[in-house]
């Protein structure tokens, strides 16, 4: 049943047969095959201790400001919908790498030089990304020991911190323990934790390397302050973390941070476009609400997109249908399309596939619609209005009836009935990935950050 309560996209993979979801880029993100259970970000009201009780089966992290995250059964999905202290429900969406760039284009180097004696101590500077290689020394004092405080690895089952459901937390002492040992598989036996790809290390000497491993000369920001580092729950070298494993990571961070009272600035290199941009997801007004908790600064890396021809926008008239060509490059096998305009504009859709055969005029109709267009599914979603947002979602998820969709020029027509804004934006998925040749034809950079 769809719900005004559910985003769109969780209404849609509640809606979608097994084979769509798996097929899906996004449709099956937070939810586990083999115990049929979904993971979701709820905005509560009050306290969710009756729920708990009444639905002994579910399992409830609350975060704070009435945030949680549960998993929860797919069979009772509609029951605690439209329980009363449910406000809103939304499904984890994948994150994405964003890669850093040097500090000599922050203008940090001439602060340097200024002596103005910000190093970033008695300052925490924390990271929710790929982990840390904390055996590198520029995260090690003069005296060998390390600077970091805490790492949480989501990826590691066995020992979470209070509270908290999933992962391991490494505390000082253990990891100085894993430092002194001669032994380096030794020492990974003691805190195995491990950054695979790289990027959070690299992420971290950016911010807050010391400069041990090159004599001061790559030396980070915030070179004396200590580290909290949150290795985000991805199970294996080439998966991507979820956005409700950052929202449980920033959690922490910020209950360290009061707990030791240090400031704390916290550092997100992940982003995602799916969404209506306009800062209204609940995963960006929590991070909204804790930017006012304790003394915090949260920093995210969002602008890489804005090359990446995923983006396109237009203005509707009436009278005058629009066209929106974007190309599909070889071996993709999935890929989704989101159109967000304004709840007051209707407007109908015609798609025609690169052979140029037409599907369409396709009006708007409540729950999923199908159409089949040569070796390729389209399986298009008219969303509903969110009670944050007055902003509508037209959601397509193109998928291969063999393995891969059809290559080539897309056209997506735009048929106004009813206008009155007239403005529309259509983003694909990040570039991290869909290939090369895949993107508008037409793109604009603007509305191009990412989110959060």
């Amino acid at each position: 049943m769809n719900s005004s309560k559910r985003e769109n996209l969780l209404n849609l993979a509640l809606d979608a047969t097994e084979e769509e979801r798996r097929q899906s880029l996004n449709l099956n993100v937070g939810y586990q095959e083999e115990t049929d259970t979904w993971e979701v970000i709820v905005k509560y009201t009050g306290s969710l201790r009756e729920l708990k009780e009444t639905f002994p089966d579910i399992e409830v992290t609350e975060l704070s400001n009435e945030y949680a995250i549960i998993r929860l059964p797919e069979a009772l999905m509609d029951a605690v919908t439209d329980r009363m202290e449910i406000e809103y429900m939304e499904k984890p969406k994948r994150l994405f790498f964003s890669v850093q760039q040097g500090i000599r284009a922050s203008c940090i180097t001439p602060l340097y030089a200024r002596g103005t004696g910000l190093s970033g101590k008695g300052v925490i500077t924390a990271f929710l990304d790929s982990g840390i290689d904390y055996r590198h020394p520029d995260f090690r004092k003069e005296d060998g020991s390390s600077r970091i405080l805490a790492i949480w690895d989501q990826s590691i089952a066995g020992n979470p911190p209070t509270g908290f459901r999933l992962g391991t937390e490494y505390d000082r002492d253990i990891i100085n323990e894993a430092l002194q040992q001669e032994d380096i598989q030794e020492g990974y036996r003691i805190c195995p934790s491990r950054d695979l790809s790289g990027h959070g290390t690299h992420v971290a000497g950016i911010a807050a390397g010391n400069g041990r491993a090159s004599n001061g000369r790559n030396r980070g920001v915030a070179y004396e302050s200590d580290l909290l580092v949150v290795k985000l729950g991805t199970p294996g070298r080439n998966s991507f973390p979820r956005t409700t494993e950052l929202m449980l990571g920033m959690d922490y961070i910020l209950r360290k941070a009061l707990e030791l009272k240090q400031p704390v600035a916290a550092n997100i290199s992940f982003g995602n476009t799916y969404g209506s941009h306009d800062g209204t997801s609940l995963l960006e007004t929590y991070l909204s609400d804790m930017a006012n908790y304790w003394k915090s600064v949260l920093v995210i890396g969002t602008g890489n997109e804005g090359s990446a021809r995923g983006h396109t926008s237009g203005q509707l008239v009436m009278g005058r249908e629009q066209e929106v060509e974007f190309a599909v490059g070889e071996y993709e096998s999935t890929l989704s399309l989101q159109i967000w305009k304004s709840y007051a504009d209707i407007f109908s859709i015609r798609i025609t596939h690169p052979n140029g055969r037409t599907v369409g005029v396709i009006r708007q109709l409540q729950g999923a619609q199908r159409f089949t267009i040569e070796g390729t599914q389209v399986l298009l979603y008219f969303g509903e209005p969110s009670p944050f947002s007055p902003f509508q979602e037209i959601y397509f998820d193109f998928l291969p009836v063999e393995n891969y969709i059809d290559s080539g020029i897309y056209k997506i027509t735009l048929i106004p009935e009813k206008i009155v804004t007239g403005a529309y934006n259509m983003w694909l998925p990040s570039l991290s990935v869909i290939g090369e040749t895949t993107g508008f034809l037409y793109p604009t950079e603007g509305t191009t950050l990412t989110i959060p």
